[in-house]
């Protein structure tokens, strides 16, 4: 993997280097994991390379405060879909998302999919996350969940992408074929929100995917961000004065999380800033590895 891609993804998955106390560290099978420390900030690091960058970070002091802004653009998603009753998300962190949701929507059924037993190990010893009755953790891979959850007839009203790895979002969870198959487990009404990247070639070819799959969707970016979060909804996207209306509802039960949910509707939108002659990702064509940083 080209460095330049590695730099174009740290603005996405962390602000500069971590440089905490080291409190636990193991190796998975999947990658290196490392606990670290820095005052009230309690990050997980999957250290990979010597730029190793937070993956998700809880405050050890006020638990409720959602510290990465890319995570606070996920809620974005609730202006679409404000009252789901089942959420599916892909990739745990440090559960901060979940747990979060969990919280707002108690009575919500809200299933987690993350491949690598060790980070649910982690998130459970050191973030203070704990699955319940509403809250489900399955050790899978979240392609194959998905397949499953098609064939079993799931319905999802928010399905959240945030699946990466110390360096990328796995290629498999990319394409046309993925993203048609998670499409098929949103309920009516159902919406999808995806942490994903905001420079690079990738970006270009994943746009025209979501594109392809979902037509019109929000390209959600907040000037102090790295990232851009994609929100999409099949059955058509609502229009400012409803985002707004539902964001003034959200306001108050999302304070707690530090999510200042009314300013988002304004940096929705739908305008295509990529090249849109860029071929789409599918199972057969998904070079993420060779794209490289602009």
């Amino acid at each position: 993997m080209s460095r330049g891609w590695i730099l174009a993804l740290a603005c996405l998955l962390g602000s500069g280097d971590v440089t905490g106390e080291v409190i636990h560290r193991e190796k998975s099978l999947y990658q290196n994991i490392e606990i670290q420390q820095k005052g009230d900030d309690r990050c997980l690091v999957f250290a990979v390379r010597r730029d190793d960058r937070r993956q998700s970070c809880f405050d050890t002091e006020n638990p409720d405060r959602v510290v990465f802004s890319y995570v606070r653009m996920t809620f974005g998603g609730l202006l679409l879909q404000p009252n789901p009753s089942s959420i599916l998300i892909v990739g745990l962190g440090g559960g901060t998302l979940p747990t979060a949701l969990n919280q707002l929507y108690p009575k919500a059924q809200i299933d987690v999919v993350e491949i690598d037993a060790a980070v649910v190990r982690v998130a459970e010893g050191f973030f203070n996350f704990k699955a319940n009755d509403q809250l489900n953790v399955a050790v899978q891979d979240a392609r194959v969940f998905i397949k499953r959850a098609t064939r079993l007839g799931s319905q999802y009203d928010l399905v959240i992408l945030d699946a990466f790895t110390g360096e990328y979002i796995p290629e498999h969870l990319m394409t046309r074929e993925f993203l048609e198959e998670t499409r098929s487990v949103l309920s009516e009404g159902g919406v999808l929100v995806a942490n994903t990247f905001s420079s690079s070639k990738l970006y270009d070819y994943e746009s025209n995917t979501y594109r392809a799959v979902f037509n019109d969707f929000f390209n959600f970016k907040l000037p102090a961000s790295g990232n851009r979060v994609i929100i999409a909804r099949p059955a058509g996207l609502p229009n400012r004065q409803t985002l707004e209306t539902n964001a003034r509802a959200l306001a108050p039960g999302l304070k707690r999380f530090g999510v200042a949910i009314e300013s988002f509707p304004r940096y929705l939108n739908t305008r295509a800033d990529w090249d849109q002659t860029a071929p789409i990702l599918t199972d057969q064509f998904s070079p993420a590895n060779l794209l490289k940083n602009r």
